[in-house]
């Protein structure tokens, strides 16, 4: 039984985002988010669940934050409040919420831990919003003045920088599929949101890099391993279809400079408005990415599967089964995306923003929870990085999903993805066994096979 070593300066940490978390909904000057709004509009969300509260991590980062220590984790991932900052969207800055995370950033750093922040973590302001959000040429300008904003304050201290979390969910579970705030349901929107998020990207990044800010920036994607449901030509023909619309929509911008051809025909009239060097400026506009793997899909050819005439399945073995999310479980899946981003598009610098899973947590009479499903998982996707490293992949560092129990958007409190259990009516934090078992992968560097 080998101890699998990974590369030295490896980064270990935990990924959690500010809706999910804080609480403090309107607390200090906070204004109203797209999350706060969808969440308080009865049957959006799973028992009506919302925000207001979360895991309170507003008042109680200091004792979250310890955790982060005691866990061994080198690294932190937590994302801001854009409306915590500039409650109006644009223009004014609340001072009082950019302070509240320049204390975290100077705690992690007192602890030896290198922050890693994201700018938009899907909770937009409202009132950007009523403005038309993410569909509007708009929404490129208010991003960037925000990104500025916040790198003028924070810039100095921080190693790693996210634009977006997850784009494709803001764009299309979002604005085409209605089932994230803000809950909309027209494609075209989608679809030019999509662009919007990019160029905002990359606008973001070209303020970064003209203040001359000593870290590294990129994106956070969330993207699947493809493969087909059968050898017939349509079914392959749908997986290529299901791979461009998910992860080729972002890469393939952000590395070559170019949607999807083949896409991009399939989506006509509806393609986005592409103004005069937009692809100029999103290409090579990385340094690094983020990608949150969760699942594989098996795609197949469906003439009544949408606008893009197929259907994509969970692939999970029999011994997995699926996850409270309902979502299959595929570890190898990460190692042949890690292979298709190495081989395919420059071999980048790539960290694994996000991977874990809700399980059906079970406490003990002290909270205590025994999540030896969780650790398989974790300890599975681990090995399947590993293999992706030892044959070149560029991968300098892994985040679980999630540090904490929290607000998990649309399906509200009731899944459970955290290495420490949040007792939800106490707010009580319980690290569970896979906390303990992860601490010591973080400490060790590297896990036993």
């Amino acid at each position: 039984m080998p101890f699998k070593k990974f590369p030295n300066h490896f980064l270990w940490g935990t990924a959690t985002s500010s809706f999910q978390i804080e609480g403090a909904a309107s607390e200090d000057g906070k204004g109203e988010s797209i999350w706060d709004r969808y969440s308080h509009t009865p049957g959006r969300v799973l028992n009506d669940d919302n925000g207001d509260i979360a895991c309170d991590f507003y008042h109680l980062w200091e004792d979250d934050l310890r955790l982060v220590k005691q866990s061994g984790s080198n690294t932190f991932r937590f994302s801001l409040s854009w409306p915590r900052i500039m409650p109006e969207g644009t223009g004014r800055v609340n001072q009082k919420g950019m302070d509240f995370y320049s204390r975290i950033i100077d705690r992690l750093l007192e602890y030896g831990i290198q922050p890693n922040v994201t700018l938009n973590h899907w909770d937009l302001p409202q009132v950007l919003q009523d403005r038309g959000g993410w569909a509007v040429r708009d929404s490129v300008e208010w991003f960037g003045d925000y990104a500025e904003q916040v790198f003028k304050q924070l810039g100095d201290r921080v190693p790693f920088w996210s634009t977006h979390n997850e784009p494709w969910v803001i764009a299309m579970l979002g604005y085409y599929y209605g089932n994230m705030a803000p809950g909309m349901t027209e494609l075209s929107k989608a679809i030019q949101s999509v662009h919007h998020l990019l160029v905002s990207h990359a606008k973001a990044v070209q303020r970064f890099r003209m203040l001359a800010c000593p870290g590294k920036i990129g994106i956070v994607l969330n993207v699947s391993h493809n493969t087909a449901n059968s050898s017939l030509p349509e079914d392959q023909a749908a997986r290529k279809r299901a791979y461009d619309s998910l992860n080729g929509l972002f890469l393939r911008p952000l590395y070559f400079g170019e949607y999807p051809k083949e896409l991009m025909q399939w989506l006509d009239p509806i393609a986005p408005v592409i103004e005069a060097g937009d692809m100029a400026l999103i290409k090579g506009s990385a340094d690094f990415l983020g990608l949150n793997y969760y699942m594989t899909h098996s795609a197949r050819y469906d003439p009544d599967g949408g606008v893009l005439k197929m259907i994509q399945d969970h692939v999970s073995n029999s011994y997995w089964g699926r996850t409270e999310m309902g979502w299959g479980v595929n570890p190898v899946g990460l190692y042949e995306l890690l292979k298709d981003v190495q081989l395919n598009y420059g071999n980048p610098d790539v960290f694994i923003t996000e991977n874990g899973m809700a399980a059906k947590d079970m406490p003990d009479e002290h909270g205590f929870v025994i999540d030896r499903g969780r650790i398989m998982y974790l300890r599975e996707h681990l090995l399947a990085m590993h293999d992706a490293i030892e044959t070149g992949a560029n991968v300098k560092g892994y985040y679980a999903w999630s540090l904490l129990d929290n607000f998990e958007w649309a399906k509200g409190y009731t899944p459970r993805f955290g290495l420490v259990r949040v007792d939800f009516s106490s707010l009580k934090r319980i690290p569970k066994e896979s906390y303990h078992w992860y601490s010591e992968v973080a400490k060790n560097n590297g896990l036993w096979e």
